[in-house]
């Protein structure tokens, strides 16, 4: 029969395109690593020599080291204050039936990023926020909360449905039922939400480059400014680190709770 051997040929011409999509996509980061070890002087293909020698050199760095602290710092306090927002936010909004403003929430994904960097910028001067701890935190919330309330809206919407009316039909408060029954359950997508959070809060330049001013920098920015005059391999291996740090906290999540778990709630 004819079926069979066409069915074959189907996927494995939709293998084949899979392949050549995941190679287009992912040369650019895997190219990254052995740059990365360069012994050269200046980024070049292929490397004449390899060496760790850019590694030592981004450890011995002090802007870079200092924008690295200033970045996980700066991650870490976006990501407590965010999910401080939108975890009672995406509660009230999933239960109290908020669809239109969950989408008006969203909003700033839409804008381009230099748009809305402009605008901060034109806020924070007037009130003095530019190049301070508060100003970074409230541009990085900005583009943060959407993020986090797409996620932990669809971790809501996937719990067991039931689940509460019974915990309430019990005589439990609805204050007990969320914080005993709703966020345990939805523990996966609150992780999920806050190592999303993070990483966008980690790997932000544009909005960075109009409020933190000359004295506050982060890790992305600092290396911003340093492919700006410099060509050396050195912005490879930051680049390396970076991948690294998003494949770790990947496969922390999928670890922890799954990939898919994480993004469709707590409930099965």
């Amino acid at each position: 029969m004819p079926y069979p051997t066409t069915h074959w040929a189907g996927r494995l011409g939709f293998g084949l395109l899979v392949a050549v999509l995941a190679a287009y996509l992912l040369a650019p980061v895997i190219l990254v690593f052995p740059m990365s070890l360069s012994a050269d002087t200046a980024l070049s293909w292929p490397p004449s020599g390899w060496s760790l020698r850019w590694y030592a050199a981004l450890a011995s760095d002090r802007g870079m080291v200092e924008a690295l602290r200033n970045s996980l710092l700066l991650g870490a306090v976006v990501t407590a204050v965010c999910l401080l927002i939108a975890v009672p936010a995406a509660v009230a909004l999933v239960r109290g039936r908020l669809a239109p403003l969950a989408l008006l929430l969203t909003l700033p994904l839409l804008l381009p990023s230099i748009v809305l960097g402009l605008g901060l910028l034109i806020v924070f001067v007037r009130f003095g926020l530019v190049g301070s701890w508060p100003g970074l935190v409230a541009a990085h919330l900005l583009v943060t909360l959407p993020y986090a309330l797409r996620v932990l809206e669809t971790a809501l919407r996937a719990l067991p449905p039931g689940v509460e009316e019974a915990a309430a039909s019990l005589g439990a408060r609805p204050l007990a039922v969320t914080l005993r029954v709703t966020l345990p359950l939805a523990a996966p997508g609150i992780a999920a939400a806050a190592i999303l959070v993070f990483l966008v809060s980690f790997d932000e330049v544009v909005i960075t480059l109009f409020v933190a001013g000359p004295h506050l920098t982060t890790l992305p920015v600092a290396l911003y400014h340093h492919v700006e005059s410099r060509t050396d391999p050195l912005a490879a291996a930051v680049s390396a680190l970076l991948v690294l740090v998003t494949l770790v906290s990947v496969l922390a999540l999928e670890r922890l709770v799954g990939l898919r778990r994480a993004v469709g709630g707590g409930g099965s």
